[in-house]
């Protein structure tokens, strides 16, 4: 997969002229919600919305139209990505190694049952996200180097003492004495100590706080920065195969254009509004940058992401789907069928 650390310019080329897909640039309203149909703002075709969809496709001309607070309104950004990947032998030949990667899966693709290979025109909510993240991390060589000071310290003061403890004999602070031989504590009296509290006191007053130990000096502040075209699946039904850290190749895209796709190939709808698209790519945002934090930093202390949401545009993206069975196990493995990349597996 790749990283998400894209330029954020969800826009168009000036020079791209209007597909026969694009929609009226004001955001009249068509339809209240809960209406069971309305004309297609483009050609006007009729639209019946399905219970439940909030993205909606024209069969007939392309234009998209979305379900959001105010009603029923045309899409303003609607783009679309080419099919390359066209037959199922495609698909396999890169399925093929990832399933037989390694010893323990040799062989692993052949010996399981092939449930689903589907290929569609999913929509995703492209949002624009520019992250800034603050760790605050504990610098780790300085940290190593005053444990081991530390630690060094600690063992010549307890050998010393222990030394004491353990000696019998010799004139010490406690007085002379059987008792005094039996319990080992004559050794304090070499330490020039008095009580077993003052030495314990002295130890920790040196040991660990002369040392400094968690002090600030070891702290460090870094700032990590990306920008993100974050897709969000518009599906409520594809959720578990949202792309975590993944990247469409937009700068390929074109505006949407439904007499330019394949006839045999479904265009979906969706379910997820662009308002839920945009907080879910922010707490989808926050997370990936988390993630990164903590592979970079390995001793964070405190950790802080502050995101802007930008332009969003609706992308239709071909996908295959592939689902096998193996031995009772499900592995599934969704496509990008215009670069050739796997955007999730699962069960692998």
């Amino acid at each position: 997969m790749t990283s998400g650390g894209q330029q954020a310019d969800a826009g168009y080329p000036a020079s791209q002229p209007a597909a026969s897909g694009s929609v009226p640039s004001t955001q009249q309203i068509l339809a209240p919600s809960g209406v069971t149909s309305l004309k297609c703002p483009n050609c006007g075709a009729p639209i019946a919305p399905k219970f439940g969809e909030m993205v909606i496709t024209c069969e007939y001309c392309g234009s998209g139209i979305t379900l959001g607070t105010q009603g029923w309104t045309g899409i303003q950004k609607q783009s679309m990505l080419d099919l390359k990947i066209v037959d199922v032998a495609a698909v396999n030949a890169i399925i093929r190694p990832l399933m037989d990667k390694g010893l323990l899966h040799r062989h692993l693709e052949e010996n399981s049952t092939q449930e689903e290979m589907s290929l569609s025109y999913v929509p995703y909510w492209i949002v624009s996200v520019s992250a800034r993240t603050t760790v605050i991390a504990t610098n780790e060589a300085a940290q190593i180097g005053q444990t081991a000071t530390t630690a060094a310290l600690m063992g010549v003061i307890l050998g010393g003492i222990g030394g004491g403890f353990g000696g019998g004999g010799g004139g010490g602070g406690f007085g002379g004495g059987g008792r005094r031989r039996a319990l080992g504590l004559g050794g304090l009296g070499t330490l020039g100590l008095r009580s077993p509290g003052f030495a314990l006191s002295r130890i920790s007053a040196f040991g660990m706080g002369g040392m400094g130990y968690g002090g600030g000096a070891m702290r460090k502040t870094e700032q990590m920065d990306a920008n993100y075209n974050f897709p969000v699946v518009a599906l409520k039904a594809l959720t578990e195969y949202q792309p975590r850290d993944y990247q469409f190749d937009l700068d390929g895209r074109t505006l949407f254009d439904i007499a330019k796709l394949p006839k045999n190939i479904k265009i979906l709808n969706g379910d997820i509004s662009e308002d839920v698209a945009k907080s879910q790519a922010k707490t989808l945002v926050d997370q990936l940058q988390s993630e990164k934090a903590h592979a970079k930093y390995h001793m964070i202390q405190q950790i802080t992401t502050q995101s802007d949401l930008g332009d969003v545009e609706l992308l239709h993206a071909p996908i295959w789907f592939a689902r096998f069975d193996h031995k009772g196990d499900k592995i599934v493995l969704v496509i990008d069928a215009n670069s050739g990349r796997v955007i999730n597996s699962l069960g692998l």
